[in-house]
Order: C-alpha cells, then sequence, then structure tokens
C-alpha cells in the first residue's frame, strides 16, 4: 500500500536545471552567486529588507539570540506551544527560557497573558530581555498588540516564522514585525531547500555580521584571523539555486494546502467532537498542516491516538500536535505562564497529511479513514 506522508517536500521541475548550472560553474560551496540571488528573491517575495540564507532555521534562531545581545543568566520569553527549536537556542547562549501559553483565537501566544506577566514582572523590575514569538502551523500569532506591549516594556521581539512562510496578519507577511525573523526550508515545510532557513533583519550591519557569524567569523585578512565566536552556518550555493526555484511557485504551494485545509474540513466537520484549527478575520494562514482537535467527551470515545493508530495502520501519516515546551524533561525547571491551552491542545490535537503533492485519491484514503473511526 502506498505510504501516504505528513508533509512530504515538492519540487517544481525547475531545480535539476539549477543544480546542473550551479555544478558545471563550480561554485558548490558555503559561497556563491546563487546565495545573493536567493537571498535577493527572497526579500523581493516577502517584502523583507536584508535576508541571510542559513542551513537550518535553529541556525538562524541562535544567530537572533546572539545578535540581539543575550548572554548567560537573561531570561527570554517563548511561546510554549512550538518545536523545540524555538527554544533551544536559549539555552546556547546560556538564558533562561520564561514560556507563555497559547490563546484559543490563533493558537499562539495569547497577548493577555503576555501583558500580564509583563505588568508582575515591572512591579519587580525584572522583565525579560526580548520574546520568541512562535508563528504555528501557517498561522500568525496576534502580533499588534504583542509588538505594542514588546514596545512599551522595552522588550526585543524575535518572531519564528519557521512554519509561516506566505501568512499573512492584516494583509502583511508574518515574520517581518520583529527586530529579527526567522524562517525555515527545512523538507517538510511549504517551500523546501532540502535544509535551510533565513534571517531576515532591517538592518543593514545586522545582515552583514550574520554572514560573518555563519561563516566562522573570519576577519579581512590573507591568513585566517578570528575574533568573535563564529560558526559553520552558511546555505550552500547548490541549496539556495533550489529555493530560488521553490520560491517561485511559493503562491501555488499554499494556494494547495489551503485548498487541502478546505477539503478535509467539509469532508469532516459533521463528525461529533471534532475542530479544526481557526483562522481569525484579517489572517491569513498558509495551512501548512491542517490540524483537528478531538473531544473524547463529543466523539463517542474516539481520540486523537485512536484515529492516529489507525491511520498508521494503513499507512498513512498523522502526527500529534507540538508538546508544550513546559511539559518537556529538558525544560521542567522553566517558567511556565498559564499552560492550560496548550495542554489541552496537545492532548487532543492532531496533524493531518497535508502536503502540495497530495492527489484527490489520496486525500480521500485519508478522510475515509477518519471517518472510519466513528
Amino acid at each position: 500500500m502506498k505510504r501516504i506522508y505528513l508533509s512530504s517536500p515538492h519540487l517544481s521541475g525547475d531545480e535539476i536545471r539549477r543544480i546542473q548550472e550551479v555544478i558545471q560553474s563550480n561554485w558548490i560551496s558555503t559561497t556563491g552567486p546563487e546565495l545573493e540571488a536567493f537571498e535577493s528573491e527572497f526579500c523581493r517575495t516577502t517584502g523583507s529588507k536584508h535576508a541571510v540564507a542559513l542551513n537550518s532555521g535553529t541556525a538562524a534562531v541562535h544567530l537572533s539570540m546572539i545578535l540581539a545581545g543575550i548572554r548567560h543568566g537573561d531570561e527570554v520569553m517563548c511561546s510554549t506551544f512550538t518545536f523545540v527549536a524555538s527554544a533551544n537556542p536559549i539555552l546556547y547562549e546560556g538564558a533562561k527560557p520564561v514560556f507563555i501559553d497559547s490563546e484559543p483565537q490563533t493558537w499562539n501566544l495569547s497577548p493577555s497573558l503576555l501583558e500580564e506577566f509583563l505588568k508582575k514582572r515591572a512591579k519587580r523590575s525584572k522583565i525579560p530581555k526580548a520574546l520568541m514569538l512562535v508563528h504555528l502551523y501557517g498561522q500568525a500569532a496576534d502580533v499588534d498588540p504583542i509588538k505594542k506591549l514588546c514596545e512599551e516594556y522595552g522588550v526585543l521581539l524575535i518572531e519564528d516564522a519557521a512554519e509561516a512562510l506566505g501568512a499573512k496578519y492584516h494583509g502583511r507577511q508574518v515574520g517581518l514585525d520583529g527586530r529579527f525573523g526567522i524562517f525555515s526550508f527545512n523538507g517538510n515545510k511549504i517551500i523546501t531547500t532540502s535544509g535551510g532557513g533565513v534571517l531576515v533583519t532591517r538592518n543593514e550591519q545586522e545582515a552583514v555580521l550574520a554572514r560573518k557569524l555563519a561563516s566562522q567569523a573570519k576577519d579581512p585578512a590573507p591568513h585566517y584571523q578570528h575574533s568573535l565566536r563564529g560558526y559553520n552556518y552558511r546555505l550552500s550555493n547548490v541549496l539556495a539555486a533550489i529555493g530560488t526555484s521553490q520560491l517561485r511557485v511559493l503562491e501555488q504551494r499554499v494556494r494547495a494546502r489551503r485548498e487541502n485545509f478546505q477539503r478535509y474540513q467539509n469532508a469532516l466537520k459533521d463528525l461529533p467532537g471534532v475542530a479544526f484549527m481557526p483562522e481569525p478575520e484579517g489572517f491569513f494562514s498558509t495551512r501548512w498542516l491542517t490540524c483537528i482537535l478531538v473531544d473524547p467527551k463529543k466523539s463517542r470515545g474516539t481520540n486523537r491516538e485512536t484515529i492516529r493508530k489507525h491511520l498508521e495502520s494503513l499507512q498513512i501519516e498523522s502526527r500529534p500536535l507540538w508538546k508544550p515546551m513546559h511539559l518537556q524533561p529538558l525544560f521542567q525547571d522553566c517558567e511556565i505562564v498559564g499552560g492550560g491551552l496548550s495542554e489541552h491542545l496537545f492532548e487532543q490535537g492532531l496533524s493531518l497529511p497535508s502536503g502540495s503533492l497530495l492527489s484527490p485519491t489520496d486525500l480521500q484514503r485519508v478522510i475515509d479513514a477518519v471517518r472510519e473511526c466513528f
């Protein structure tokens, strides 16, 4: 039986030609004209000022910590309902994560909980240095009130939009409102470079420094000289060529995933206890993954694990929603603000196959398998 994957890569057909051209040019390392072309194309596509192409979204998160001046002992607030790559780089710099729970409207960080927390911390004159705001599953967080709070309390805002390239918030591309923004091109994302990421900033000097740090922080000299601690984070010129081809089909990929979501919703909305990830007015989700909640009190005993295991028995990949960071053993000693909603989403949530390569037959197989559980 053909296996249906959660979110498989979808190439445009132009990538092979671009790779051949790069190989023929012999620019196959972490420098070359394709890197510059990819960064320029990314800025043109998203409206960002400066983009630095890196070998992963995690590398982009880490460099944002360094450029933000995060040091040992600093506190960095972070969405608790996220993938661990949003929070791990906080630990890389010896800082302390403080996790903030989600809101039901977007499933992303709650502005009201953030405000309540900052008010309490202001009374103690202990405001965290930065906020890592995550935009999950192709859905924007409620950026404007969060940005306003960060400005009011002097918190540096960083946006992890690794899962949200192409998502809009009141017409604006997600990930460009903070001091830094992070995007990912991992193999399961809407578009891919097989592995890769981008750090965006409005400041040219920060972009120049990010490229230096990502290239082992080499100083200008005929020999190898280093004044700063550097990293091997730059994207390959070959993979950048793939990225440029992929950027040109971004709108098509988003449209396909939104159509997948709509078909799932139309076919499954009558099932008892089943709800879909909301999309508030003024938001435009890419529906990177179609996410459902299954309430066992209303679904006659069916739960997300019943469905997941049944799908797996039929060679259909699905996955529970992110386990909140405050429930992870790695972060068991970290402060959590709220926590109940993200725990609820984890307990009842499931991501269904959502890739833009899915055929109508594939989608119907998934739909039939889910309905069989009821």
